[in-house]
C-alpha cells in the first residue's frame, strides 16, 4: 500500500459545468425588474444633473444595469440629452463611463 499524502477531496469538482449552471441560476434569482419612474422623479433628475455639471459636485448615482440596481460615487462630466448620454467619472478608479440617461434610477449629492 502506497501513501498518497494529505489530499483534499472535492467531490463534484469533476463537473465544472455544473458549477457554471448553478451560478448563472443563482444569478437570475437576484435579478430584479428596472424601476418605472414618474415625471417628478425624471425632471428632479434632470435638474440634479443639470446642477451637478456646472457646479462639479460629487453625486451618488444609482443605475440600472443586467437585473442590478448599482450605487457608484464620482462627478458628472457632460450631459447629452439630444442624445440620451451622459459621461460619468468614477470616483474609485477615475474611469470615464458612458450611460444611458434612461438607465438612472437615482442622482443625489453627498
Amino acid at each position: 500500500m502506497e501513501y498518497r499524502g494529505m489530499k483534499k477531496w472535492r467531490p463534484f469538482a469533476t463537473m465544472p459545468e455544473q458549477y457554471i449552471g448553478l451560478k448563472e441560476m443563482i444569478n437570475k434569482q437576484v435579478e430584479v425588474a428596472q424601476p418605472v419612474l414618474t415625471d417628478e422623479q425624471m425632471e428632479q433628475i434632470n435638474f440634479t444633473l443639470i446642477e451637478a455639471v456646472h457646479t462639479n459636485k460629487q453625486v451618488y448615482l444609482t443605475y440600472y444595469k443586467r437585473g442590478q440596481c448599482i450605487t457608484e460615487t464620482g462627478f458628472i462630466q457632460f450631459v447629452d440629452s439630444l442624445g440620451r448620454l451622459f459621461v460619468f467619472i468614477d470616483d474609485v478608479l477615475e474611469l470615464k463611463n458612458k450611460m444611458r440617461l434612461n438607465e438612472l434610477i437615482d442622482v443625489q449629492f453627498v
